[in-house]
């Protein structure tokens, strides 16, 4: 099954990566984001993007016009055109705003529903579902635009039918896919985790600089970026929330730092914020 039309819920990093793969791909997407200030930074980035897909000659500008085009951005779930081929839920990390979100997805009556989560238990969320035989995990990379890999999370009722259309899907949009059981933290979030509260502590505890940290893990073992600007970029209270949820399942292994809890409490968000384990331009 092609995917024809999609809708996007939430319109922050990972909601507008998601957006533009599926507008690549040929897609309609309805984006739903209820706040007008983040709806110009959708746009921006959206066309920031397809510019550079041009510069790189991925594309032609008029193939960037018509990808953005097929972008429209609605600010509540309940315009959502009911009978889509599918609809992701990227909204932040908290059990309770997912559960709220996903039962007002469901009354849209979507063939397929997925989950953009490092975390939740999809088995948990299909509650707020009427067809949970539909419903999956869809776990996507920032940034969405050049990381090939999306997870796809295999609930208790997640009928067979239902992963081989969502690695359809992951497969129109260019990337490939991984298929893991609906244990907390999946397979790559608790590898990524693990590694970043590490670095945390070891910044914590004086062992070298942030970007000393960084340097070790990008010239020791040949990681693209280093786990504490990864941090800044993934966004830090996005780290906390995982790392709570994971500690609650695995122990305190997954317990956040100090300075984790700390910087977050003062507003240093990472690169959405200005200021992280590093300092950003906004």
């Amino acid at each position: 099954m092609q995917v024809k039309n999609i809708a996007v819920v939430g319109g922050g990093t990972m909601g507008i990566g998601i957006a533009y793969v599926s507008a690549l791909s040929g897609a309609e997407v309805i984006l739903v984001e209820p706040s007008d200030r983040q709806a110009k930074v959708v746009s921006d980035n959206i066309a920031s993007a397809a510019a550079g897909g041009v510069a790189r000659n991925k594309f032609s500008r008029a193939d960037a016009d018509a990808l953005i085009g097929r972008i429209r951005r609605l600010s509540d779930v309940d315009a959502i055109p009911e009978h889509l081929d599918l609809i992701i839920e990227t909204v932040p990390e908290q059990l309770a705003l997912k559960q709220k979100v996903l039962a007002q997805i469901d009354a849209r009556k979507p063939a397929l529903i997925g989950t953009n989560t490092s975390a939740c238990s999809i088995d948990t969320l299909a509650e707020s579902v009427s067809a949970p035989e539909n419903f999956f995990g869809l776990h996507f990379f920032n940034p969405v635009w050049s990381i090939k890999l999306v997870e796809i999370i295999k609930g208790q009722a997640t009928s067979a039918a239902s992963l081989d259309q969502a690695r359809e899907f992951v497969s129109q949009i260019d990337k490939q896919s991984l298929t893991v059981s609906n244990i907390p933290g999946f397979a790559t979030s608790r590898l990524d985790l693990i590694a970043s509260l590490e670095a945390m502590r070891m910044l914590e505890s004086g062992v070298a600089s942030a970007e000393d940290i960084d340097r070790a893990a990008v010239l020791a073992y040949q990681h693209p970026v280093g786990p504490l600007r990864l941090s800044d970029i993934v966004g830090l209270d996005v780290r906390l929330d995982i790392a709570r949820t994971l500690e609650l399942a695995h122990g305190p292994r997954f317990a956040p730092p100090d300075i984790l809890i700390e910087m977050v409490a003062k507003g240093q968000l990472g690169e959405k914020s200005g200021q992280g384990f590093f300092a950003w331009q906004k």
